[in-house]
């Protein structure tokens, strides 16, 4: 199957089956109650800056789609809403488009439509084991008129897929490399496993400017490959998805893990404000949602924007509700942590 085929029955499979875990951890955060909280709510602030770009709140729409003509649209919506509410975006993987100029249209209408959001590039680790570097990082990054450029792990996704390319030699090696040679900022983000604090540190050292740690709880690759599979009648990888369904550190038990003095992107899983506000007081930057964007994004403009405006207002009334004026005061207040997410911690001595 063509890669430009494989985007396009990704989404169709995430808007048409249940393709989420459920194992974030954020039941199990609570935020501290204040019962006084001696705020103005309308003056509560939730504007942020992250990787040199203010953000009316705490929010980037992580990647969700690549390149395809079928997609345009999609992006477009996508970008627009971006734009107007002063959120970041991010694409999926550039891969096809960089190999087939004839589908960045699809892509370059994020520059279009967001011609002032931060807007953030991407391409696959397998792609720099597969001989990727600068060049191409520098291609991605022009076709959407990126501000970062983020290179996404999706190792267990690839272990399972009918395409996948398993090979991750040498990915921290071209990282570094990245990193050191690129004009913009460089991201790294899971896509669904989580990062453990061993990695984090390895990508601070190498040099990564910020770390999306995409946790076990929001969109479960492997059921969407075991779906593909079966779909394809490959009986063994569909129950390869079955068996490594639920891999991964969760969202919560992954920001805990983590130890760095970079920014951090929580996303897996994120539903609400709420969920907002626990990764902002988990020390998180800016948290992100993919997949309830899709239905949406398929559809119409106003439905992206407004479900975009219900994650803000949730999250301001979540930071009235603890007494925090801004971000940086959200970050500071108090946490419960709770079941299983405490004896990660635990276990984990975090």
């Amino acid at each position: 199957m063509k890669i430009t085929d494989r985007k396009l029955e990704h989404l169709y499979v995430s808007k048409k089956y249940d393709v989420e875990s459920s194992a974030t951890g954020f039941e199990d955060v609570s935020l501290l109650h204040r019962a006084l909280p001696e705020v103005d709510k309308d003056s509560v602030d939730t504007t942020t800056v992250f990787l040199g770009k203010e953000l009316d709140f705490p929010f980037v729409i992580p990647a969700i789609t690549g390149g395809h003509p079928k997609l345009r649209d999609v992006n477009r919506r996508l970008a627009l809403a971006a734009e107007r509410l002063n959120v970041g975006i991010g694409v999926g993987s550039q891969r096809a488009a960089i190999e087939d100029g004839s589908l960045a249209g699809s892509l370059e209408v994020v520059a279009e439509s967001a011609p002032n959001a931060l807007k953030i590039a991407n391409l696959g680790a397998p792609q720099l084991v597969e001989g990727y570097g600068v060049d191409e990082a520098n291609q991605a990054i022009d076709m959407i008129d990126a501000d970062v450029f983020c290179i996404h792990l999706n190792f267990l996704q690839e272990a399972i897929q009918l395409e996948g390319d398993t090979d991750s030699d040498g990915v921290i090696n071209s990282i570094e490399k990245l990193s050191n040679e690129l004009d913009i900022p460089v991201m790294v983000k899971e896509t669904g496993a989580g990062i453990s604090r061993p990695v984090g540190r390895l990508l601070e050292d190498a040099g990564v400017d910020a770390i999306d740690v995409a946790g076990l709880g929001g969109t479960d690759w492997t059921i969407i490959e075991s779906i593909r599979a079966r779909n394809e009648g490959n009986r063994f990888k569909e129950s390869l998805g079955q068996t490594f369904s639920g891999w991964g550190i969760p969202t919560v038990s992954s920001l805990l893990e983590l130890d760095v003095d970079i920014p951090v992107m929580a996303s897996g899983g994120v539903r609400s404000g709420i969920d907002i506000a626990k990764s902002i007081a988990l020390d998180a930057d800016v948290a992100g949602v993919a997949l309830p964007l899709v239905k949406p994004a398929t559809e119409n403009i106003d439905q992206v924007t407004n479900y975009l405006n219900r994650l803000k207002e949730e999250l301001k009334i979540a930071m009235f509700l603890t007494g925090s004026k801004n971000i940086s005061e959200l970050k500071e207040t108090p946490i419960v942590i709770t079941g299983k997410t405490r004896e990660w911690k635990e276990s984990r001595s975090l």
